[in-house]
C-alpha cells in the first residue's frame, strides 16, 4: 500500500482529520469530530503497526477524554478514563495541553493544566500522576501565563525526558522520571523580578532532532525592547544550557518551532509581532535556518502579502516525515497552510476551519 499522508487538525470546534496520497494534491476530509469541543492536544502513534489518532476534547462542560482512532481517523473511540487530580491533591483539571509518547509502544504521557505530568502504560486505559514533576518543591510556585498554567511541551531526547511548562521553564529527567531539574542557564525572563532565574521562566515550545542528542531548539517568551535575544534559543549541551539564535529574525517572539525530520540543523519558526501576537504588519512568513541558527531565510512564497492578522500558536505548525516534507501550520482565522519542499512554497489546504489550536502531520505506511 502506498504511503498516505494524514493531518490531525484541533481546532477551538472540534478535530477534523485530512487524509490522501503523500505528495497528493487534493486530501480527503473528515469531522468534525467531538462537535463543538476545544482540542487543544493531538498525536499520531506510529510506534504500533497500525498509526493511531489521538484527540483529546477538553471540555469545561462535558469533561476530559482521551480518544483513539485506530483507521487514520475514520472514526474514533474513547478509553477508559482520562487524567484526573483526586480529591486529596485539590487541584482541579482544567485543560490538557500535550499528549505524547513514552518509553514503549504501550506509553503514552499526557500534559495539563495546571501544570502536571501523568503518565499511561496500557494506551490510555488508565492514568496515574508523575509526582516527581506535578509535585515537585517547585510546582506550587509556579505562575500562570496569559495562556494559563499548562505543561506543554514532552520531548523525549538524548536520554532525557525533557519538559516544557508555562510559566515553570525547562525541566529535564535523566533517570526514568524518578526526579526532574530544571536546567534553565541562559533562559531569561524579563518580566520577573531576577531576569535569569532558577526557573519561572515563560518557555513557549521546545524541539529536537533524534540524530543531535546534545541539540534543542526552544521558543521562550521573547519581545522584550531592552533584550531582544531572549525568545529564539538553542542548547548544544543536552539543555543543561541555551543561547540566543534570534539575529537576523524581525521578531524573537513566537510560539512554534519545529525541526527538519531529516536535518538536525533545519530549523523553522514563526516570528509574531511581540504587542499583538500576529504576524509583523501584516505579512506572514515562516523563517527557515539550516545553519541551526546562524542564518535566518524568509519563507513567503504563496503566502498573503499584507493584511494578514493571524496567530500560530504553539502546537499550529508541524514538517512531515515525507521524502519531500512539506511544513504545515494553522491560524486562529482557521486557515490551514502547507509549505511544500521545506516551505519553498505555500498552498492554503482549508480556509475556513475553526480557529486552529494544533496541527499534526504524519506520512504513515
Amino acid at each position: 500500500m502506498p504511503s498516505r499522508l494524514v493531518v490531525a487538525v484541533g481546532t477551538k470546534k472540534g478535530l477534523f482529520v485530512f487524509e490522501g496520497g503523500a505528495n497528493s494534491k487534493k486530501l480527503e476530509l473528515r469531522g468534525p469530530f467531538f462537535h463543538g469541543m476545544p482540542i487543544n492536544a493531538a498525536f499520531i502513534d506510529c510506534r504500533t503497526k497500525s498509526p493511531r489518532v489521538w484527540a483529546v476534547p477538553s471540555c469545561p462542560w462535558f469533561g476530559t477524554t482521551i480518544q483513539v482512532s485506530k483507521d487514520l481517523g475514520q472514526k474514533f473511540k474513547p478509553t477508559k478514563s482520562a487524567p484526573a487530580f483526586t480529591a486529596e491533591d485539590g487541584r482541579t483539571l482544567k485543560n490538557v495541553w500535550s499528549l505524547g509518547a513514552g518509553s514503549h509502544a504501550k506509553e503514552l504521557l499526557c500534559g495539563v493544566e495546571p501544570a502536571a505530568l501523568f503518565r499511561s502504560t496500557d494506551s490510555g486505559e488508565s492514568w496515574e500522576k508523575v509526582s516527581s514533576i506535578s509535585d515537585h518543591p517547585h510546582a506550587r510556585t509556579w505562575m500562570p501565563g496569559a495562556g494559563g498554567l499548562c505543561l506543554h511541551t514532552i520531548l523525549h531526547h538524548g536520554g532525557a525526558l525533557h519538559l516544557g511548562i508555562s510559566t515553570g521553564g525547562h525541566y529535564a529527567s535523566r533517570d526514568g522520571m524518578q526526579t526532574f531539574e530544571p536546567e534553565n542557564t541562559g533562559v531569561g525572563a524579563a518580566f520577573q523580578p531576577v531576569r535569569n532565574p532558577e526557573y519561572g521562566q515563560c518557555v513557549h515550545k521546545i524541539a529536537a532532532h533524534p540524530d543531535k542528542p546534545e541539540r534543542l531548539y526552544m521558543m521562550n517568551h521573547g519581545g522584550f525592547e531592552e533584550d531582544p535575544t531572549l525568545g529564539v534559543l538553542r542548547s548544544d549541551d543536552g539543555g543543561k544550557s541555551w543561547t540566543s539564535i534570534a539575529k537576523g529574525l524581525p521578531s524573537d517572539f513566537g510560539f512554534p518551532i519545529v525541526v527538519h525530520p531529516h536535518d538536525p540543523d533545519t530549523v523553522y519558526v514563526m516570528p509574531l509581532a511581540p504587542n499583538t501576537r500576529t504576524c509583523p504588519e501584516g505579512n506572514p512568513a515562516i523563517w527557515r535556518s539550516t545553519s541551526a541558527g546562524a542564518k535566518w531565510e524568509k519563507l513567503n512564497k504563496g503566502l498573503p502579502k499584507k493584511d494578514a492578522y493571524f496567530t500560530v500558536l504553539r502546537d499550529g505548525m508541524d514538517v512531515d516525515n515525507g521524502k519531500k516534507p512539506s511544513v504545515w501550520f494553522g491560524t486562529t482565522t482557521g486557515q490551514l497552510w502547507r509549505g511544500r519542499e521545506g516551505g519553498d512554497e505555500f498552498e492554503c489546504v482549508a480556509s475556513a476551519l475553526p480557529p486552529i489550536h494544533c496541527v499534526k502531520v504524519a506520512v504513515v505506511d
